[in-house]
């Protein structure tokens, strides 16, 4: 078996599914890890004793099934890879690279003799139509680019050298991001290259080859202002305004939102609308968005300066939200909470900061807690050694919470 870092995380919240009828499929912005993650569910059932006949992979990016395009050809090649009626699993990866995909993965399910998993790093994948030809008979697990206890993890895994201080490594981590291949390479240079085409790849082959765009430069402007904005208050109306008045370029409404949606459907960016604690209603047209990978901000920007109130948000949404917590931004009359974060019937405020070293910026964090009236637990995360203990809010550390894969309680 092929030695490789295995997502526990992950790996849990598939099992279950082994061997259900269900369609497995696995999504998440390209390059994040989830072909490994197939082969760590192939490894997985071998261990379980799966039979490796049992086992059928199929990439349609590699030499021998990129010719593999129509679905007759994938129906053709599943059936000789499926001889007998024996329970088999099956595999498949970019599966996006099929057009109609969908009907012969349905007619395979209700068979009822295989269990199916598929991956593409398209987001079509999440879309509404999906959903509609896969007649609702799937569920998703959807990856991220590596957190920062998983990355001390694999750098461990890989042999290389770490530091006993993990502020030092945080940095590190902030700088590079969490994408599985960059914890390869040595040379900052070489891991600035790789994630530089981890972007051009996703641009590339996740957009241009499955979207119209008709203005190439108009969606490389918007893209490019999405992402060095992340983590800022924003709506469509504000965008438009700076397009037009700061860069002389106006824009239709529909084109905007066409455009900032192809990024989320990319996953290259994840939309956090904001939420009235007191009405407890979104409210329509204001939101922030988050990266994937902060990387993918360092890889389209000169400056490589850390902004770190935007980057630690991210680090904290991202990891939240691979955790299977809604987040949404609060508003609380002229106040903002950083996130208020939903699991199941339980909700949590959070508030992040870098420091709250200073007592009047300890007070501005503390401030939108103050004004919430019901008994959900308060979270205020830092990157402070020293944690507070005020008004029943639990002060946490950021790096500490997330190496050691903390969940809110």
């Amino acid at each position: 078996m092929k030695k490789i870092y295995n997502r526990e995380y992950y790996l849990k919240k598939i099992r279950g599914f082994y061997d259900s009828d269900l369609i497995k499929v696995i999504s998440g912005v390209r390059r994040c890890g989830k072909s490994c993650f197939l082969e760590s569910v192939i490894n997985d059932l071998k261990k379980r004793g799966v039979p490796e006949n049992d086992i059928v992979y199929i990439n349609l990016d590699m030499r021998g099934f990129r010719s593999v395009t129509t679905a007759d050809q994938l129906d053709e090649l599943i059936a000789a890879k499926l001889p007998d009626s024996k329970m088999k699993y099956l595999f498949i990866d970019e599966i996006q690279n099929v057009k109609d995909f969908e009907p012969v993965i349905n007619s395979f399910r209700e068979e009822g003799n295989v269990s199916i998993f598929i991956t593409g790093s398209n987001s079509y994948l999440l879309s509404g139509e999906l959903a509609t030809k896969l007649t609702g008979r799937y569920i998703e697990i959807e990856m991220f680019p590596l957190n920062f206890g998983e990355y001390l993890e694999m750098k461990a895994f890989l042999g290389k050298p770490l530091s006993d201080n993990k502020a030092e490594e945080f940095d590190e981590y902030l700088r590079f991001g969490g994408f599985p291949k960059t914890l390869e390479f040595d040379d900052p240079v070489d891991k600035e290259l790789y994630v530089k085409d981890v972007i051009e790849q996703i641009f590339e082959k996740d957009i241009l080859k499955f979207r119209k765009i008709r203005n190439r430069s108009l969606f490389e402007r918007v893209m490019n202002y999405i992402i060095n904005n992340f983590g800022a208050t924003t709506n469509l109306q504000n965008i438009l305004r700076y397009f037009r008045n700061e860069e002389g370029i106006p824009i239709k409404q529909e084109t905007l939102h066409g455009y900032i949606k192809i990024l989320e459907n990319a996953k290259i960016i994840y939309k956090c609308p904001r939420f009235d604690i007191k009405s407890r209603k979104s409210l329509k047209g204001e939101q922030k968005y988050y990266l994937a990978d902060l990387s993918i901000c360092f890889s389209r920007n000169v400056d490589r300066r850390i902004n770190y109130c935007p980057a630690l948000e991210n680090i904290v949404y991202t990891y939240l939200t691979s955790r299977g917590y809604s987040m949404s931004v609060g508003r609380i009359g002229n106040l903002e909470c950083d996130f208020i974060t939903r699991k199941n019937m339980d909700y949590y405020y959070i508030q992040v900061a870098m420091t709250i070293a200073e007592r009047k910026t300890e007070d501005r964090e503390y401030a939108p807690f103050g004004k919430i009236r019901d008994n959900y637990p308060k979270y205020l995360f830092t990157l402070d050694p020293l944690l507070q203990r005020r008004d029943g809010v639990k002060h946490c550390n950021i790096i500490n919470f997330i190496a050691k894969g903390e969940e809110l309680l």
